[in-house]
């Protein structure tokens, strides 16, 4: 006979009606990460600005909620779980609002910047809260319906945003989005209960400005070292610098008696194995986001709503399997699935070394589709192993920590895959000579360059892929929170 489950004062809700609530607000806030990919071309036409001025509304967009990330720990113990969600949606809806009617550049930057303020709230709150009101035996199929929110939500992004902005206008991005999260709003009011113990914590100023100043410099550097280049000194500033304050935030927290964010999680081997693969994991899949639509857009000349399209049921492979993946860790555990995703992600990307101008479409979309089985066989699965082997009181510094390193590997994997390609496209090209001498010749040396920087590109998703291989063999056997539970321990 199922529990009834009860909030921290005691007061029973329907568990069903809060996680729907959570999953489609989450969905929101994740998507918007994506959503402008194909639209900065029409924004920098209706504002008349240039493409590094406009690419601020991603990274400004990135930076934000990558600071946001470590100090949910705290905003959650501190204020608990339905007001830290109203608020984040609030703050979310505030933001989307000023961006849907921003009349200049400025107004639509700062409506990004406040939206980033409430997603990097909304994620952690939504993994904290569904690893904390299912038991562990449970955890695997919760988790498995955040992987929709995290591998769907995002993916989707560029395909949505290539059919608004080629029907109607970038505007609308935003405008659709804006209703959904006031409703979601009004029902989190009455459905959202406090199901996570607070404890009243002072803010520690000091490991506030050190978590900024750090991650905030690092996620920069990465971000923009793909596009000026890992020697430039503004970037190799930005990482040094971000480098000593993750350091000097990393050193207080082993120092304080309540850490704003407690690092000593990585003291479980399980939990750090499952962090480094999940973010390995989500490397190889955004890396290859960012690098595919530019092979299929620049070189193949397919536009951007149709790129999308191409990649749409690799988004929806992820949606399919999440639910699914996680029942099956919920009764054998992750290794077995990581192996195979892993195995499945790494051949899914070497014929992608072969690519051609005259590559099939159809076998991009399916090699595409593959990878996205094998992420989904790896990415939530994993997370939750890793949780299970926190204690209940850690789960949202488990969290945090889980996603801040997720979200700096993956702007570390991205900018490698982008100089690499960048650099190797550079290094074969032909001599501007051979432009005017040789014409016909030079357009064919360029392509052939082009194209092996994205072989190269590609390459180095393999070797990624492969790193998180080897490291899904360390991962235990079964599901240690079934076992525990056949054995009739806690």
């Amino acid at each position: 006979m199922n529990k009834v489950p009860t909030d921290i004062h005691g007061n029973k809700y329907n568990r069903n009606l809060l996680v729907l609530v959570l999953i489609i607000g989450s969905f929101c806030t994740v998507l918007n990460g994506t959503l402008l990919s194909t639209a900065l071309p029409s924004i920098m036409r209706s504002f008349n600005i240039s493409t590094a001025t406009a690419e601020w509304l991603s990274t400004a967009f990135l930076l934000v909620n990558g600071v946001m990330i470590p100090i949910s720990a705290w905003l959650i113990n501190r204020f608990g779980s339905r007001k830290m969600y109203l608020s984040a949606m609030s703050v979310f809806f505030i933001g989307t609002v000023i961006a849907a009617i921003a009349p200049n550049f400025q107004l639509l930057l700062l409506g990004r910047i406040i939206q980033g303020l409430g997603v990097g709230v909304t994620m952690p709150l939504l993994q904290t809260i569904m690893l904390s009101i299912f038991p562990p035996d449970k955890r695997g199929a919760a988790m498995g319906t955040v992987g929709i929110v995290i591998g769907l939500a995002p993916a989707i992004g560029p395909t949505l945003s290539g059919w608004v902005v080629d029907n109607l206008s970038w505007r609308y991005l935003f405008s659709i989005i804006a209703p959904i999260a006031g409703i979601v709003i009004i029902l989190a009011f009455f459905l959202v209960k406090d199901v996570l113990p607070t404890k009243k914590e002072k803010i520690d100023i000091i490991s506030v400005t050190t978590s900024t100043l750090g991650f905030g410099s690092l996620l920069y550097g990465f971000s923009e070292a793909g596009n000026k280049g890992w020697t430039n000194p503004e970037i190799l500033g930005f990482i040094a610098f971000g480098i000593v304050f993750v350091i000097l935030f990393g050193l207080r927290q082993l120092h304080m008696k309540d850490p704003f964010l407690d690092i000593t999680v990585f003291k479980h081997f399980e939990f750090s194995l499952a962090a480094a693969l999940s973010g390995i994991t989500n490397l190889a899949m955004v890396g290859i986001e960012m690098v595919l639509p530019l092979y299929i857009q620049n070189l193949r000349g397919v536009s951007a709503f149709h790129s999308g399209l191409m990649l749409l049921p690799g988004a929806l492979m992820i949606g399919i399997m999440s639910p699914i993946t996680g029942r099956i860790f919920d009764r054998y555990g992750a290794r077995k699935m990581a192996i195979t995703g892993m195995t499945l992600l790494t051949l899914g990307t070497v014929p992608f070394l072969f690519l051609t101008t005259q590559s099939s479409y159809l076998m991009i979309t399916v090699l595409y589709a593959v990878r996205m089985v094998g992420v989904a066989l790896v990415m939530m699965n994993v997370t939750t192993s890793g949780m299970n082997s926190l204690p209940l009181d850690k789960i949202s510094h488990g969290t945090a920590v889980n996603n801040t390193f997720r979200q700096v590997l993956s702007s570390i994997g991205t900018a490698i895959l982008v100089s690499v390609l960048t650099t190797t496209t550079n290094n074969n090209m032909p001599s501007k000579t051979m432009l005017h001498n040789l014409p016909l010749q030079y357009k064919n040396n360029a392509i052939n360059a082009t194209l092996d920087g994205f072989r190269a590109s590609f390459a180095m998703s393999i070797l990624f892929a492969l790193i998180a291989l080897v490291l899904s063999f360390f991962l235990k056997k079964g599901n240690r929170a079934q076992q525990r539970l056949e054995r009739g321990e806690k």
